[in-house]
């Protein structure tokens, strides 16, 4: 049990920000780095700007000593506080303590990384490094000298002077937060280019990395540049320093950090070859490093006032690389994805107990709040801004943001302030996206008589927990209408609904064929009784990709969850339809191969557990791979063409166009996996030449019971630690059900396991959770057993990734009683078990206690 006399944790309300009475303007900050014993020297600039006491954070430090404009002083320290009383209207305070990155387990403030010296800061990291006001609304230039036995030494901003063995000074001219402060050092070599900005600034870039990977870094490199050019294209933004780093690390609890002209990437999201990444690795790092570089102005130059204004950097930039990527490849395939990851993680958040507002009211840990309604929501949340005020509008409403608020800490209402003088529109009642949690649902229904079409729209924002009435949302949809010959008679149109019902109508010869939610142009739930008939039209004929996508994947959801609560299963006229598009030549293949994957187990069950039907993860499991096998047969004469024509000659191009080839190839594969026992992907996994077909072979032999491939897979990659990732997390999520816990359990005892490397401890964990529900919800629960118990020991160290790897848990209410019972068990132990208030908060919002 956890011991009561540990102080509960204090709960931060958006409420009570108030403005620090003291700030810092500049810092000087002096390293001498050692593993147990690194001294760091901090010269603070303080001004007074109102009454009261100086409070400055720390945590972990190993106070040495403290002045007041030179003078020794004795400050109060009580815990992580450390308090100046009567501090003059302008100082100079000096601080010198003592930390150990090596010790520091957390990796958060400066750690070590295989004998590599980094720092991550956000949230509240800095702390961790020496005593500083840890907000982010206290913005400071710097001046950093680093001191240490090794030749790269980086940190913000430029270098002054050269970069000399052991020693090494860095200026940032442009006031930043303390969460975005960074320092590296260590044994690393760079790939460099140069890049000429549009206010002709010479910009050097550098990808730095081990020596060895260095062959990994071009398509990171290359991705930077093109990025930097789309962001002075399309936002007239461009780059503000000399030099643009990039440092790959090995243990690194997030994707990447984007520290002020210094991002510190995980190695996952920077490196890649074709022998070593996927398709979908490249278009990560393609993605990820678009998105820390455009932080730099949406984050960097105009930060958030406070944390609970987090989704205005984040959701902003979500938005921004999705812009990016849609640009960059197929806009429809990207908007499909993104829609995807958004009812895989968002939707789910938002119908359980960690729902939240876009713009949280309160929290405990706000590392808790790095969530998908932050980032994805927070991005759709943009998005409809952009729809309601049209292209022209988004554009004068964010050149006016940048204007105005260039170096400052800015808030939501100053985020639409700029849109409402820019455009001349009340934001009002658009601002609810931010303060209400929950997926509002659509109802649509249709009248057809005397020539007029007529359609009825309500909107219900369901109850979440602390709001239980929510007020109507303004929802824009787009939608737009086809014949029953698949020829449009209604162009697509935005109605932007602001009331809980509205009832709209149109002239017309005949009853059309209503596409609804094109674009996917709000992030809501629609509830459309519509035919097969009308579905199949879609199907075949919208204009619109997203919506010709949803009436086939609403038309496989109809049929997957009628076969497991009704026990019916496949008609021919749904295989036909999805044989007729897997054949369509003129088709994207990317699109083909999204419109042949089924829902997700993890989707099947939340539709059943909204329709009132208990979910059984066994039976959802069992009825997606007869389905599977559905498909396959009716594809089967045409399976074997169907790959040939994807195949993609000469050496390996991660481009779009290649890349969609072979994710059809992949989907069809698999397909040819349930008919042969696995004889295609032998052979094709002996004939790869790159990693996205080898991994695609790989997975296809896992799931047909082949003893073999995974030795094989092992002998050929057991020195490269990312591919090795994929080899662990792809035997747990690629096992029989039955077999899933036990695959886990053995893969803890591998001598490469490490639990304190997130990418590995997530590649098992994570692949049990995530990758494999039916694993997971093993009736014995085995499975909540063996997460639980990872969690808890990871806690101690960690609890960053602890706590987020415990969402696993947030759907405990959905199953049948046995199943809710063992959850609740494990979620109760992991709260007693806890020592972090990460996990804490989390375990105790699950619960709901």
């Amino acid at each position: 049990m956890r011991d009561t006399d540990t102080p509960a944790p204090q709960t931060i309300h958006l409420g009570d920000y108030a403005p620090v009475p003291v700030t810092v303007t500049h810092v000087d900050l002096s390293f001498r780095l050692d593993p147990l014993a690194t001294r760091v020297h901090a010269r603070l600039t303080c001004e007074r700007r109102g009454p009261g006491e100086m409070v400055l954070d720390g945590e972990g430090l190993k106070a040495l000593r403290v002045t007041l404009d030179g003078a020794e002083i004795s400050p109060v320290i009580d815990g992580d506080r450390m308090t100046i009383a009567d501090a003059p209207d302008a100082f100079l305070l000096e601080t010198e303590v003592e930390i150990a990155p090596e010790r520091n387990l957390a990796l958060s403030g400066l750690y070590m990384s295989n004998g590599m010296y980094c720092t991550q800061c956000e949230a509240e990291g800095f702390r961790r490094i020496t005593w500083m006001l840890d907000r982010p609304d206290v913005m400071a230039t710097y001046d950093v000298e680093i001191d240490a036995d090794l030749p790269v030494l980086l940190s913000n901003g430029d270098l002054v002077g050269d970069m000399t063995e052991g020693h090494a000074k860095w200026h940032d001219p442009w006031p930043k937060p303390t969460y975005l402060f960074a320092l590296v050092a260590g044994h690393l070599v760079p790939t460099t280019h140069s890049f000429t900005t549009i206010e002709d600034r010479a910009v050097e870039l550098n990808v730095w990395v081990r020596p060895g990977d260095e062959g990994r870094t071009a398509y990171a490199l290359d991705a930077l540049e093109r990025s930097m050019a789309w962001d002075e294209k399309v936002y007239g933004r461009a780059y503000d320093l000399s030099v643009f780093n990039i440092v790959a690390v090995d243990d690194f609890n997030m994707g990447a950090m984007e520290n002020k002209g210094l991002n510190i990437f995980n190695s996952r999201c920077v490196l890649a070859s074709p022998e070593t990444a996927t398709d979908s690795d490249y278009a990560n790092i393609e993605r990820i490093v678009a998105h820390e570089y455009f932080h730099n102005w949406t984050g960097n130059r105009i930060t958030c006032r406070d944390w609970f204004q987090l989704c205005l950097k984040e959701g902003l930039t979500v938005f921004r690389d999705q812009q990016f990527m849609a640009d960059a490849r197929s806009a429809a395939v990207q908007r499909i994805g993104d829609v995807l990851t958004l009812r895989a993680r968002q939707f789910r958040e938002d119908a359980g107990p960690l729902a939240h507002p876009v713009r949280p009211e309160s929290f405990v840990e706000i590392n808790n709040f790095y969530t998908a309604t932050i980032y994805e929501k927070g991005a759709e949340v943009i998005g409809m801004l952009r729809r309601i005020v049209g292209s022209d509008g988004y554009a004068k409403g964010c050149a006016l943001y940048f204007e105005q608020h260039d170096g400052d800490a800015a808030t939501i209402e100053d985020w639409l302030a700029c849109f409402e003088e820019a455009c001349d529109v009340d934001l009002t009642q658009f601002k609810l996206w931010y303060t209400q949690a929950g997926t509002p649902r659509i109802g649509v229904t249709e009248h057809f008589a005397s020539g007029v079409w007529r359609l009825e729209l309500t909107q219900d924002v369901p109850p979440t927990p602390g709001q239980p009435e929510k007020a109507p949302m303004a929802i824009p949809l787009a939608f737009g209408a086809l014949d029953d010959g698949g020829a449009e008679v209604l162009e697509t149109r935005v109605h932007v609904l602001g009331t809980a019902t509205e009832v709209l109508e149109f002239e017309m010869d005949a009853r059309p064929v209503l596409s609804m939610l094109r674009g996917f142009s709000a992030p809501v739930i629609l509830d459309h009784d519509q035919s097969d008939a009308d579905r199949l039209v879609l199907l075949a004929h919208d204009t619109d990709p997203f919506a010709r996508w949803e009436a086939g994947r609403a038309l496989a959801k109809d049929r997957l969850m009628r076969a497991v609560s009704e026990g019916r299963y496949f008609d021919a006229a749904w295989l036909d339809a999805l044989a007729a598009l897997a054949t369509d030549g003129a088709a994207d293949p990317a699109f083909r191969a999204l419109a042949l994957a089924l829902p997700s187990e993890d989707d099947l069950a939340g539709s059943l557990h909204a329709a009132g039907v208990v979910p059984d993860p066994d039976a959802i499991y069992a009825i997606r791979r007869r389905a599977q096998l559905a498909i396959a047969e009716r594809l089967g004469p045409d399976l074997d063409a169907l790959r040939e024509a994807m195949r993609v000659p000469g050496a390996y191009d991660p481009s779009a166009e290649d890349a969609g080839k072979r994710a059809f190839d992949a989907t069809l594969l698999r397909l040819r996996t349930m008919t042969d026992g696995g004889t295609a992907a032998r052979a094709a996994y002996d004939a790869a030449d790159n990693m996205t077909d080898r991994m695609a072979a790989f997975t296809c032999l896992l799931e047909a019971g082949d003893e073999t491939v995974a030795g094989r897979f092992e002998a050929d990659w057991k020195d490269d630690r990312l591919v090795m990732d994929k080899w662990f997390m792809a035997q747990i999520a690629h096992a029989a059900p039955r077999d899933a816990v036990g695959t886990a359990e053995r893969l803890t005892t591998h001598p490469d396991y490490d639990a304190g490397n997130p990418n590995r401890f997530r590649a098992v964990v994570g692949g049990l959770s995530a990758g494999n529900p039916a694993g997971f919800h093993t009736p014995d629960g085995r499975g909540y057993g063996f997460v639980a118990d990872r969690l808890i020991e990871l806690d101690r160290a960690n609890p960053q990734t602890a706590a987020r790897m415990s969402t696993a848990f947030e759907t405990w209410r959905r199953w049948d009683a046995d199943r809710q019972d063992l959850m609740r068990a494990a979620l109760e132990r992991m709260r007693d078990g806890a020592t972090s208030r990460d996990l804490i908060e989390m375990t105790t919002r699950m619960l709901g206690d």
